[in-house]
């Protein structure tokens, strides 16, 4: 088995693997409207989908307003103790590489989903937060990691991220825009991973409004 060391030695480098990352993510942010198919809609979180250009599945676009600064909301969002305190999804995360402040190697657990059609997910992501016109943008991307554990299928995030501006007029608040496109891997129909997908990004903004709500 590859060392973890030797894994990292076989990441591009890290500031220019951000980097392309971060172009990335603002590329979706500018897809135009009339390429999304609204799939989910509630009173204060919308999401949208279209066909994935990296893989056999959906980017999905997600976005609502949260009534909290940018930094705060960003802080929750990025890898950290806090996330663990409120995303009911995430069972377990922990850094496993840090390259600065900004910028690091995560592994997480997800819980299972649609009554454990869908079982528990591991995750190795390459995570990247940076600053984005008047607010921030938090990044993710899975890496091809050679330790795995038997118990969990290893999932696959392809360029996925979160954008957080503050809203014109009313700093206190921010806009939460969220572009995500993961690949579950094993044996699941297309339509129960959209079906999830969906779900989980609304109760991910009810997760995040809750904890906000509290602190």
């Amino acid at each position: 088995m590859i060392t973890q060391e030797k894994e990292m030695e076989g990441l591009p480098d890290a500031a220019a693997f951000a980097t392309k990352l971060k172009n990335t993510l603002i590329q979706y942010h500018s897809i135009e409207d009339d390429k999304w198919r609204v799939v989910k809609k509630t009173k204060d979180v919308t999401i949208w989908r279209k066909p994935s250009e990296e893989f056999n599945g959906h980017l999905f676009k997600a976005q609502g307003v949260i009534d909290d600064v940018v930094n705060s909301v960003i802080d929750h969002i990025r890898p950290g103790p806090c996330r663990l305190d409120w995303d009911s999804l995430m069972t377990s995360l922990d850094i496993l590489e840090h390259f600065e402040e900004n910028c690091c190697v995560m592994r997480y657990t997800t819980a299972g989903q649609l009554l454990n059609i869908i079982s528990p997910r591991e995750f190795v992501d390459f995570s990247y937060t940076v600053g984005y016109k008047e607010g921030l943008l938090s990044c993710g991307i899975s890496l091809d990691w050679s330790e795995k554990r038997p118990e969990f299928v290893r999932g696959y995030n392809h360029p996925c991220g979160w954008f957080c501006v503050p809203l014109k007029d009313i700093p206190n608040q921010s806009l939460l825009t969220g572009y995500i496109q993961t690949d579950l891997r094993g044996m699941i129909p297309q339509s129960a991973v959209d079906t999830a997908m969906a779900s989980t990004l609304i109760n991910f903004y009810g997760d995040l409004r809750k904890v906000l709500g509290k602190t």
